[in-house]
C-alpha cells in the first residue's frame, strides 16, 4: 500500500508551486498532463512507497514547468496554460485531502501580485534547499576574543562608579543617604 507525501502549494496568476516534503526519496518519478493531471510517485528513506494523483484545476503547460529533486523536497513550479487566479488547486470542490497544505511561505494574494520583487529563479525558494552558506563556527573565536574585550571595558566601567562616591566621600563631603545605602537618624 502506498501513502501521500505531505504536499505544500501555492499560487501566483501564471504558475502553481508544489513542494512535495519527502527526505531521501528515491526513483521520483514526476509525471504532468496538459490536462493537468500531475503524477508523482518515489520511495521515501523509510522504505515506503509514497505516490500523489492529482487532478489540477485547470489547464497547465506541461513544457514550461519545471521540477527541482532537493535533499528533503521536491520542488514543482507548474506554468498555467493562462495566466488568471484558480479558487483552489483541484478541479473537485469540497475538503482538500489531509495532506495537502497551503505554503505560506510562497503565498500570494491576488491583490499583492503587482508588489512582487523581481525573482530571477521562478519564484523558487532556494534557502531551503541546503545549498550551503558561511558557517558560523568559523568565526566563533574571534567573537569570543571580542567579547572578553568588552567584558573588560564593562569592568572598568564599574569599578569606576564604584569608586567616584568614595571619592567625593573622602573629601569630607556628606553623601546622600540614599547613595550610602543607610538611613540618617
Amino acid at each position: 500500500m502506498s501513502r501521500h507525501p505531505s504536499t505544500k502549494w501555492a499560487q501566483r496568476s501564471d504558475k502553481v508551486y508544489l513542494t512535495i516534503e519527502l527526505p531521501d526519496a528515491k526513483d521520483v518519478k514526476l509525471n504532468l498532463k496538459p490536462d493537468g493531471h500531475f503524477n508523482f510517485s518515489a520511495k521515501g528513506s523509510d522504505g515506503m512507497q509514497y505516490e500523489l494523483d492529482l487532478e489540477l484545476f485547470s489547464a497547465v503547460n506541461a513544457e514550461e514547468s519545471k521540477a527541482a529533486v532537493a535533499p528533503r523536497t521536491i520542488c514543482y513550479l507548474v506554468k498555467k496554460a493562462e495566466s488568471n487566479w484558480w479558487p483552489r488547486l483541484l478541479k473537485k470542490e469540497g475538503k482538500p485531502p489531509v495532506f495537502l497544505k497551503v505554503d505560506w511561505d510562497k503565498w500570494q494574494d491576488e491583490d499583492d501580485e503587482d508588489a512582487e520583487l523581481g525573482d530571477d529563479f521562478g519564484g523558487m525558494d532556494f534557502s531551503k534547499l541546503n545549498m550551503g552558506g558561511v558557517d558560523r563556527d568559523d568565526f566563533e573565536d574571534e567573537d569570543e576574543d571580542e567579547d572578553e574585550d568588552d567584558d573588560d571595558n564593562v569592568v572598568d566601567s564599574a569599578n569606576k562608579e564604584d569608586e567616584d562616591p568614595e571619592a567625593e566621600g573622602s573629601k569630607g563631603e556628606e553623601a546622600p543617604a540614599a547613595a550610602v545605602g543607610e538611613a540618617k537618624p
